[in-house]
């Protein structure tokens, strides 16, 4: 069976250094087993389901389909404590290989996750941050740089991958505006062991996002993506047609999550984020055929490369 081989892709036991990224509401079980099934690593956020109790029943569902690694994100800030806590126990209990955590302070979750052998993996838009959740104990920094999908950063993906992969003693997750074997090469080249794929598996069948979302992917530019604090207080990319119109940029904060609200629009439900990989995500496809697609152009991408002449 063909490989892609990273030091970190080996430790989670991946066929390919992928990780379909988690995304609030939309990553689902189904991405998850499809994900592993196909050889990479799915995640999704615990908090997409809506209970505790859901939480473990999509972990046995899980469980009950696929035996191959996958991950569990736990937005820490972002969780209620008890919840977190809940959430964090089921995963330990269910054998969950990976767990991604994000906002906030890993430490606590890191300590316990490596007495059961779990992988930890936290990200990051800063140097700063990521030197902080290296001692607090991930296993490896995902830096997400500028043109990501959801909270991202101002970095160029050129600068923010070999600059991490200097700085730190663990390896790095490349994450933003990923789509392609071709970028997944050019990622790896630029010292990253693996990378988070996000807007490009919103189209996917097993995808829960509304078909009108996968529609947007499919069809979007990079030019319909905005960067904004109008909807959530902190920067994030979203497709600009389902933006009120004061939660534009250019518009006050709270005047912007004002907006959002009067006009009836529920935070990360009714307005979508995506990442500029939307220009290179042009059709609705499995994740196997999509997984299939990315290792094809990798290969392609590496051969096509200009030899080294005297």
């Amino acid at each position: 069976m063909a490989r892609i081989r990273t030091p970190l892709s080996e430790r989670l036991g991946l066929q390919y250094p992928i990780v379909c990224a988690p995304m609030f509401i939309i990553s689902n079980k189904e991405m998850i087993v499809a994900a592993a099934e196909a050889g990479i690593l799915g995640s999704m956020p615990s908090i997409n389901l809506r209970s505790h109790a859901a939480f473990r029943e999509a972990l046995g569902w899980i469980r009950q389909r696929t035996d191959r690694p996958f991950a569990i994100n736990l937005t820490i800030k972002l969780t209620d404590p008890e919840r977190l806590q809940q959430d964090f126990e089921a995963c330990i209990e269910f054998g969950v290989p990976a767990v991604i955590t994000s906002y906030g302070n890993p430490s606590e979750i890191a300590r316990r996750a490596h007495d059961r052998g779990m992988v930890v993996l936290h990200d990051v838009i800063h140097l700063k941050h990521a030197l902080k959740a290296q001692e607090s104990g991930a296993d490896a920094i995902i830096g997400v740089a500028a043109g990501a999908g959801g909270h991202a950063g101002t970095t160029s993906p050129f600068v923010l991958y070999p600059y991490l992969r200097e700085h730190l003693r663990v390896p790095v997750v490349a994450a933003g505006c990923i789509a392609t074997g071709r970028q997944m090469a050019a990622s790896l080249a630029l010292g990253a062991e693996l990378v988070y794929m996000g807007t490009r598996f919103i189209a996917s069948t097993e995808c829960g996002a509304d078909e009108r979302y996968k529609s947007m992917v499919v069809n979007g530019a990079p030019e319909d993506i905005e960067y904004t604090d109008g909807v959530s207080g902190v920067h994030a990319n979203f497709l600009r047609q389902t933006l009120p119109g004061s939660a534009s940029a250019t518009a006050d904060r709270g005047a912007a999550q004002d907006a959002v609200q009067k006009e009836g629009g529920k935070k990360w439900k009714d307005i979508w984020s995506a990442g500029q990989g939307v220009a290179l995500a042009r059709e609705v496809k499995p994740i196997a055929a999509i997984v299939d697609d990315v290792v094809r152009e990798y290969t392609e991408a590496l051969r096509a490369l200009p030899p080294l002449e005297d």
